[in-house]
């Protein structure tokens, strides 16, 4: 007599829709609304620390909702932290303004050095929830590896060439859309690269 199998294990938590975007904005959405409001009396101090604190929100909620937290927000989360802490105890805003730089050339490198030693980590970094064949994740992460190291571009010819202002907007409303439109330009090759999970249903009969 085999023994019982053991319980099966839990359905993965994740947040989707609404909810997963009001965490992922919403610190940006903080950061923007606090420095138009104090951005020409404190600089911005007051949007950097209201932006850690809507931070570390976000990730608390995120981990009561589904007891872990997604790689992306965690990272970016903690680099958040560090430079948002060097900006105000230094009183130098450089330190939060180089903070998207870091993530993105941080995730573009993580990308493209996984595929020098054979490995596509895209799906880890993303925790995708869709299945692609080799060559598909492969290609994919190659473009996404290749958009972060853009993304931190921008952001450098941002930062150094127009005011703290519009390096702010272009934060909040212009890494977000570029992000997405990039996103939607790459459903073709993941619809391609896409492998079918075979139907549940009853086998015909011999």
């Amino acid at each position: 007599m085999t023994a019982p199998d053991g319980p099966a294990p839990a359905p993965r938590r994740d947040l989707h829709g609404w909810r997963k975007a009001a965490l992922e904005l919403g610190p940006l959405a903080v950061f923007f609304a606090v420095n138009a409001l104090t951005s020409k009396t404190h600089g911005l101090y007051p949007a950097t620390a209201a932006f850690m604190l809507a931070t570390v929100v976000a990730l608390t909620i995120s981990w009561i909702a589904v007891r872990r937290l997604p790689i992306m927000p965690l990272v970016s989360g903690v680099v958040v932290l560090i430079f948002g802490s060097l900006t105000l105890w230094l009183q130098d805003e450089l330190f939060i303004k180089l903070k998207p730089t870091i993530v993105n050339v941080l995730f573009g490198s993580v990308l493209l050095g996984g595929l020098l030693f054979g490995k596509s980590l895209l799906g880890l970094v993303f925790e995708a929830v869709f299945e692609l064949d080799e060559d598909g994740w492969r290609k994919l992460t190659f473009r996404w590896g290749v958009f972060f190291f853009v993304l931190a571009g921008l952001n450098e010819v941002v930062w150094r060439n127009f005011s703290t202002d519009a390096w702010v907007s272009f934060k909040v409303f212009g890494i977000m859309p570029l992000t997405f439109v990039f996103a939607l330009t790459q459903v073709p090759l993941i619809q391609k690269h896409a492998i079918e999970k075979p139907e549940d249903g009853p086998s015909d009969p011999a």
